[in-house]
């Protein structure tokens, strides 16, 4: 059950802001609930794709190395975090639900969430309910970018909120990673 949650809170979290729920925020009022089925299929199929990869490598890795993995994961995480976007309102002149489907699973297969999802699959003994959590914790994410649509950006401060939730993860990732290395 912890693996569910690790998934579903983790990918939650890191996906406030994220590139997907900014877009989907964008194209909420434009594209109807259509998109939201797009962008549900596409957190699924993401996270079970990384999920899969997880899995692969995780019979070569000791479990130290799975350890240290989810630290590096953390770290990134965090970096992407902190990474600022610049991205134009899109024109989406056919309002294709297959166009967006394809982009937001784009976004999700290269975003710190997902990354984090293939580092717990690797390291858990559980990979499909981590990615079970990471699937819903991304639905969740963007349920609230399309319900709120263009009102996210603004009445949130999703800036400071990523800033913090990066602090967050970096502090993890040192303590795991330190944790790993025997240093603390």
């Amino acid at each position: 059950m912890s693996s569910f949650l690790f998934g579903f809170a983790l990918v939650l979290l890191v996906s406030l802001g994220a590139r997907d729920q900014l877009l989907v925020a964008r194209l909420a009022r434009r594209t109807g609930p259509g998109l939201l089925l797009a962008g549900a299929v596409a957190a699924t199929v993401s996270a079970f794709l990384m999920a899969a990869a997880g899995r692969l490598i995780a019979v070569d890795l000791f479990p130290e190395a799975g350890k240290m993995l989810i630290a590096i994961a953390l770290l990134v995480a965090a970096i992407e975090l902190v990474w600022p976007m610049h991205h134009k309102v899109p024109r989406e002149p056919t309002h294709s639900i297959f166009a967006a489907f394809v982009v937001l699973l784009a976004r999700q297969i290269g975003d710190a969430g997902r990354f984090l999802v293939f580092a717990l699959s690797a390291w858990t003994a559980l990979p499909w309910l981590t990615a079970a959590g990471a699937a819903l914790g991304g639905i969740a994410s963007l349920a609230v970018g399309w319900s709120m649509g263009p009102a996210l950006e603004a009445s949130l401060p999703l800036r400071w909120i990523r800033l913090a939730m990066a602090l967050a993860l970096l502090l993890a990732a040192l303590v795991i990673g330190l944790g790993v290395r025997g240093m603390i």
